[in-house]
């Protein structure tokens, strides 16, 4: 009886040190949508920006996105904006990096020059919307330390809490919290908190669509700040894939040239 007992023992020792932990279980789900959005390589597409006071009045802006994936790195975005006349022309590049601060610039045309995002004021907003600077680039592995909380129904259909920590040391957030989808690994929602840890913002993710067999893409997002009744929705459309973009049509000199 006690050969067998050590047996068991012995049998069980491997399991339990297998075992993962809440930390390591988040960053195993931050690691499988990664993958699953990975291959890409770059799209253009064309978005609405639609800004909302807290009395519900609404203005509405026209802009073209470019994203190049880059390969051992984060992505690269340039934003055109087309309309209202007062910001045509303005144009946004954004190089996300995986564990250096992004670099940013943008191009105002009435000054006729670019000015560069300082690495301290990426929690500010992004064209007077409820986007943040940092909230723009894409969302890199290594930017956060996660830990996984529990499954959770959305909308009836399973999804991963995760919690994730920013290690941006000029980061506007403690945290967040983010809902990811079991059966495709795209995000459903995300809840960010402030450096006072109270809840700020909800964005969330609308009419999903699969390209190239693959990739999902949401068409449209909403970002609710809740401390200001605030708030902004992205409607994208007209997406394409493997357009042939270079590192050309990203450079610094792109901006201005980007009308």
């Amino acid at each position: 009886m006690r050969i067998r007992l050590l047996m068991v023992l012995f049998v069980l020792l491997p399991l339990s040190a297998l075992a993962e932990t809440a930390e390591e279980k988040g960053l195993a789900i931050a690691v499988e949508a990664d993958k699953r959005d990975t291959g890409w390589h770059d799209s253009k597409s064309e978005l609405e920006m639609v800004l909302r006071n807290k009395n519900g009045d609404e203005s509405q802006r026209a802009m073209r996105n470019k994203s190049l994936e880059v390969e051992g790195d984060g992505d690269k975005t340039l934003i055109v904006f087309d309309a209202p006349k007062d910001v045509k022309g303005t144009a946004f590049l954004s190089f996300t990096h995986a564990v250096k601060p992004d670099d940013q610039w943008l191009y105002l045309p009435a000054l006729k020059r670019v000015k560069r995002i300082s690495s301290s004021n990426k929690s500010g907003p992004f064209m007077g919307s409820e986007f943040a600077y940092e909230d723009i680039s894409s969302q890199e592995i290594e930017k956060y330390k996660y830990k996984y909380i529990k499954d959770e129904a959305i909308d009836g259909r399973p999804t991963f809490l995760v919690e994730r920590y920013p290690q941006y040391k000029n980061s506007g957030y403690t945290r967040q919290l983010a809902w990811i989808d079991q059966e495709t690994y795209r995000v459903t929602k995300v809840e960010f908190y402030d450096r006072k840890d109270s809840l700020l913002k909800t964005l969330t993710y609308h009419d999903y669509k699969k390209y190239l067999e693959q990739y999902w893409r949401a068409h449209r997002m909403e970002m609710i700040n809740h401390q200001t009744g605030k708030s902004t929705t992205l409607a994208w459309k007209d997406f394409s894939f493997n357009t042939g973009l270079t590192e050309r049509d990203f450079d610094k000199n792109s901006l201005k040239r980007a009308r």
